[in-house]
């Protein structure tokens, strides 16, 4: 990785379009529509190949950016609600005991449990990553935008300003996550005539009882977690697409859109691995508000989950995230 202080190879040449080079500053230029998912850490696998496929192209509007970000998390969102279950009940045996579970007592619609405001976030939470992005790296290097064109960024500046823009959009993630992760977590068939309704009703119901019944802290549990999850990797993210972009280009030209798919679903996978463990605490804290307090901290929740939880391992082996499609991660 280049220092700070170094410019990348290539500097003087015509520069690739990458995440740096290509992000307009906020308020001074047009968004270049890239998304990503409002769930994750950084939009998982399929979203990001989608993601950077809107980000190669360069749409001239938040609107395209939103809508494919949208889309990525429709198709994303099902391997998410696994990801979850799994992370957060011991009563399935694996990914496809836990498929097969959900869709033979919850149909196909128990697949996209908690997926509205998720969706409904993905504007604020794309501005606040983006904007931040960009307008680090222009503290960073000093640089216009224009003149990043001629001149890249290195790549710790790509990392710093990743890691920032993960750190501020957490915050804005954090309640919707929250109520995504309890909404998944209901594992009730539809309601039914007789049978009894499940605890949340919907997201505004849940986000209602949450308030009430865990007060406005409530509505941020698990955010130190999920900060510590998208900071770094949201870094690690843009560095790699950074360096797979150059790395698969000839000098002074750009990257082909082939390039910028394979690179966006390897930074996806790279960043999403490194980011499983905090993810694994993450979901943990979130659904220990349901039974008193179960834990007493993020490090008391890191030291009691069992080393063999389904899909993971925490702590010590490798861990392996169940698959998604990205990314983000770039939910």
């Amino acid at each position: 990785m280049a220092g700070a202080g170094v410019s990348s190879p290539g500097a003087s040449k015509t520069p690739l379009r990458s995440p740096s080079s290509a992000l307009p500053l906020l308020g001074a230029e047009r968004w270049e529509g890239r998304a990503l998912s409002g769930s994750s850490p950084c939009p998982p696998t399929g979203q990001w190949l989608l993601a950077s496929s809107a980000w190669r192209e360069g749409p001239h509007s938040l609107h395209l950016l939103v809508t494919t970000g949208a889309l990525g998390l429709v198709l994303g969102h099902p391997f998410d609600t696994v990801k979850v279950r799994l992370q957060t009940q011991n009563t399935y045996r694996g990914i496809v005991d836990c498929m097969v579970k959900t869709y033979r007592h919850e149909s196909l619609l128990g697949f996209f449990k908690g997926m509205s405001f998720p969706i409904a976030s993905i504007a604020v939470v794309n501005s606040v990553l983006f904007g931040v992005y960009s307008n680090t790296l222009l503290v960073l290097t000093a640089t216009s935008h224009q003149e990043r064109r001629a001149q890249p960024p290195s790549y710790t500046h790509v990392f710093i300003a990743g890691c920032t823009g993960g750190f501020l959009q957490a915050y804005c993630l954090a309640p919707f996550d929250l109520i995504k992760v309890r909404l998944q977590n209901q594992t009730e068939p539809r309601a039914q005539p007789g049978s009894p309704p499940p605890q949340y009703r919907g997201p505004v119901h849940c986000a209602a009882s949450i308030f009430q019944e865990e007060g406005p802290r409530g509505l941020f549990r698990g955010a130190w977690a999920l900060t510590l999850r998208d900071t770094p990797t949201l870094g690690i993210y843009f560095a790699t697409y950074e360096w797979l972009c150059r790395q698969s280009t000839p000098d002074g030209q750009n990257p082909s859109s082939a390039t910028v798919l394979v690179a966006g679903g390897f930074a996806g996978i790279t960043s999403w691995v490194t980011a499983t463990p905090l993810d694994v605490i993450k979901s943990r804290m979130q659904m220990a508000g349901l039974k008193q307090r179960e834990y007493q901290g993020m490090l008391d929740c890191m030291l009691r989950v069992p080393p063999p939880l389904v899909g993971m391992s925490w702590p010590g082996t490798a861990c392996s995230s169940p698959v998604r499609p990205p990314p983000t991660c770039p939910d």
